[in-house]
C-alpha cells in the first residue's frame, strides 16, 4: 500500500563508549554501520557512560566526551528523531537490571570473558569489581529494551553469548518468557580497522601515540601528516589480495580506503596495483579529508551549542525510559519483587 510504514526487521541496541577521541576505527567499524541499520531496524544508540567508569575517568573529560560521542554520531548521520539516542546512565534500569543479572551469571562465566584479562592485564587484583562484572551490564543494556539483534565484532561476539546465556537461564529459572535471545548482526568486510603504526594491533583510542590512529576531529592536514608517517613495508602495491600476505600495515591501509569508498578490497587492489606507497597514501588522504571532513565540520557546530546536545539526549533519555522502566517491571515481577508504586 502507498506510503505505509515498512516493517522493521527487529529492535537494535548499540553503544560506544565516551572515552578519549572517537577515531576513524569507531566510523567504520561501527557508527557508519549503524547508519544503514537504521533504515531496517527500530535502533536505539546508547552513550555507555556507566561501562566507561570501570577504569578510572577524569570527570570533566568523561563530561566532556559523553557530548562529543553524541555529536559524532548525529554528525556522521545517525537520525536522534528517528531513533534513540540517549545516555545510559541517564536510564537507571540498566544498572538496576543489571544487579539481577548479577545474581543469574555464573562465576564461570565471566571467568572465561577474554576482554576482562585482557584489560586486568597481569595485576587483575587491582582492577575494580565493575571491569569483572561489566558483561553482566552489557547484558542487561541489551535485554531491558528486548533487543532482537545486537551488532558485533569479532571481540563482541563472547558477550553477546553471555547475553543470550543469561537471559535463557533467567527465563528458565523463573519459567517465563521475558526476554528474547538476541541475534547478532555481523558487521562486512574491512570494518576491523588497524593501527597506523602496527597493523597487528587493533585502531585504539588508549594507544599512546596519536599517529596511530585518525581522530574523527582531525583537521585535513592532521589527516594528511597521520597517513604520510603510516607504517609501510619497502615493496609496491600487489596485484591480488594474495600478495598482501605477511603485509599487515598494507592490507591496513588498503581495507580502509576499500571501506572508504563502499568497495571490496578486490576493487581497490585492481585500481591501486603497482603503486608506489606515496601515490596510494595521497590518494587515501584525499578520500579520508572528503569523508571525515563534513563529519568534523558537524561536530565541530553541535559542540558549539552544548546545551542543544542535552537536549537531543534528554528527549532520547525519556524515549528510553518508557520502553526500559516496563521490561524492568516486568523482571521484577517475575523475580518476586514488591511492585513499586508509581
Amino acid at each position: 500500500m502507498s506510503g505505509s510504514t515498512p516493517q522493521l526487521a527487529g529492535r537494535i541496541l548499540s553503544g560506544i563508549q565516551p572515552t578519549g577521541n572517537l577515531h576513524l576505527g569507531n566510523y567504520l567499524g561501527a557508527i557508519r554501520n549503524w547508519v544503514a541499520l537504521q533504515k531496517s531496524f527500530e535502533c536505539l544508540f546508547c552513550v555507555v557512560d556507566l561501562h566507561a567508569i570501570t577504569v578510572w575517568q577524569e570527570p570533566k573529560e568523561l563530561l566532556r566526551a559523553t557530548r562529543e560521542v553524541a555529536a559524532g554520531m548525529i554528525a556522521s548521520g545517525i537520525d536522534p528523531v528517528a531513533n534513540t539516542l540517549f545516555v545510559q546512565s541517564h536510564v537507571p534500569a540498566h544498572a538496576e537490571l543489571a544487579w539481577v543479572f548479577n545474581c543469574v551469571a555464573r562465576l564461570g562465566w565471566l571467568n572465561r570473558m577474554t576482554q576482562f584479562k585482557d584489560k586486568a592485564g597481569k595485576d587483575k587484583e587491582k582492577a575494580s569489581a565493575g571491569l569483572y562484572v561489566y558483561p553482566n551490564l552489557m547484558a542487561a543494556d541489551i535485554l531491558v529494551y528486548k533487543a532482537t539483534h545486537v551488532p558485533v565484532g569479532e571481540d563482541q561476539k563472547q558477550h553477546l553469548e553471555l547475553a543470550r546465556d543469561i537471559a535463557a537461564k533467567f527465563n528458565n529459572d523463573y519459567g517465563v518468557n521475558v526476554f528474547p535471545l538476541p541475534e547478532p548482526v555481523i558487521k562486512g568486510p574491512g570494518t576491523r580497522v588497524m593501527s597506523l603504526r602496527d597493523g597487528a594491533k587493533k585502531m585504539s583510542k588508549s594507544d599512546p601515540s596519536d599517529f596511530s590512529r585518525i581522530n574523527m576531529t582531525d583537521t585535513q592536514d592532521d589527516i594528511a601528516g597521520k597517513v604520510r608517517k603510516a607504517t609501510t613495508d619497502p615493496g609496491t602495491l600487489p596485484d591480488s589480495p594474495q600478495g598482501l600476505e605477511g603485509r599487515a600495515e598494507a592490507a591496513n591501509l588498503l581495507n580502509i580506503y576499500a571501506a572508504l569508498t563502499d568497495r571490496t578490497l578486490e576493487q581497490v587492489i585492481a585500481e591501486t596495483a603497482g603503486w608506489q606507497f606515496s601515490q596510494f597514501k595521497a590518494k587515501l588522504t584525499e578520500t579520508a579529508v572528503a569523508v571525515l571532513g563534513p563529519i568534523n565540520a558537524e561536530m565541530q557546530r553541535l559542540m558549539a551549542d552544548p546545551a542543544e546536545i542535552d537536549r537531543v539526549l534528554a528527549r532520547g533519555s525519556e524515549k528510553a525510559n518508557a520502553i526500559a522502566e516496563t521490561v524492568l517491571a516486568e523482571a521484577y515481577a517475575a523475580v518476586g519483587f514488591l511492585p513499586r508504586k508509581r
